[in-house]
């Protein structure tokens, strides 16, 4: 839809039960006018393939860009539910969404970034470490993510992987060396990830912006908290691990990290160090793939059906997933209809690739 034939705005959008309200322009859509104004509403890809954004809609009238079908499915649609992200409001509009808090959103912003360090973690997975301006400070929650802005402006998203706190500087104004922590796994073709893969080197500048993205821990609650990772989706959740030992937040946290191969928990170490330095948190690293050499002894199958196997019943708990877009879609919809977790309670972040948004 176009500015030439859309209804002319502004448009007020209000959201229940929190009551934040903005306005979204002529044609634009309303996560992006949510997104300009500071109000945190839940989103992933953007581009109208995960499904994060949906949200009843109670009054007024949208229309929607092209979306997927598996992000909202036409009997959605009918029964009122939206898109923000692809959702363009023609009237004022009433909106449903319980992730919307009070929480101010963190200024989003365009910096140059330098590569300070590469390590291979793995066969397709690298660490890169990205030095920010010294005059400046990126403020995030623990899970949110950057994107990379390519030459050709084309984009590409990644979670930091270290918590907020290890970028602050010290009393002397000196930031920490070790920079943004970043996990990227190589999709072979991948424009940019075969460039980290080939030819990235130390000192590198690249343009990043950031930071975007509403999965980051409710600390309102007193609830204890599944963590769901498939592959390099523990890029946040490690970032949220952190944070929570920062806080010396306590409640009963239990990681499900899933891999094909054993060599897909690249930093499994590093978890089982943290178990020592934190009591309420616990580990289950769960396999689907492993071969007679990987020897490997522990749970096996997908890391969603573990954690249903574990716990039954969810209705108590908080759940936050990042990783492929089908463990991240398989668990939202099992988790809630079969083990009674509600719906508002499950947090997720769909690593979704570019070949998953050009998918019908």
């Amino acid at each position: 839809m176009t500015s030439a034939t859309a209804p002319a705005g502004p448009f007020n959008i209000t959201v229940q039960p929190s009551g934040r309200s903005f306005t979204a322009e002529t044609g634009e859509a309303i996560l992006q006018a949510a997104i300009r104004q500071g109000v945190g509403m839940p989103y992933g890809c953007k581009d109208g393939a995960c499904g994060s954004c949906k949200c009843k809609k109670l009054e007024g009238t949208v229309v929607h860009g092209p979306h997927q079908t598996k992000a909202l499915s036409p009997e959605e649609e009918a029964a009122g539910y939206i898109l923000t992200c692809c959702g363009v409001p023609q009237t004022d509009v009433l909106l449903e969404s319980r992730q919307v808090t009070d929480e101010s959103a963190f200024p989003i912003r365009k910096m140059p970034s330098r590569v300070l360090a590469l390590e291979k973690k793995s066969p397709d997975v690298m660490l890169v470490r990205l030095q920010l301006p010294a005059n400046d400070t990126m403020r995030y929650h623990a899970g949110q993510y950057v994107e990379f802005i390519l030459r050709d402006g084309a984009r590409r998203s990644y979670s930091m992987a270290n918590a907020p706190h290890m970028l602050l500087k010290d009393e002397a104004g000196v930031a920490p060396a070790a920079g943004v922590e970043l996990h990227i796994r190589h999709m072979p073709g991948g424009k940019f990830t075969d460039h980290v893969f080939t030819a990235m080197k130390e000192k590198e500048i690249l343009r990043v912006e950031g930071p975007f993205g509403s999965f980051f821990l409710r600390e309102d609650s007193a609830k204890p908290i599944v963590l769901l990772a498939s592959g390099t989706g523990f890029a946040p959740i490690k970032a949220v691990i952190e944070h929570m030992q920062f806080k010396g937040i306590t409640r009963p946290a239990t990681l499900y990290w899933g891999g094909r191969r054993p060599s897909d928990l690249y930093l499994d170490d590093w978890v089982r160090q943290q178990l020592a330095l934190m009591p309420n948190l616990q580990y289950v690293p769960v396999i689907s793939n492993a071969l007679p050499e990987d020897n490997w002894t522990g749970r096996t199958g997908f890391v969603h059906k573990a954690v249903m196997d574990d716990l039954p019943d969810m209705s108590g708990y908080q759940v936050y997933a990042c990783g492929a877009p089908i463990v991240v879609d398989s668990a939202r919809s099992e988790f809630s209809a079969q083990c009674k977790l509600p719906p508002d309670e499950f947090y997720a972040d769909a690593f979704t690739t570019e070949a998953d948004k050009h998918v019908g």
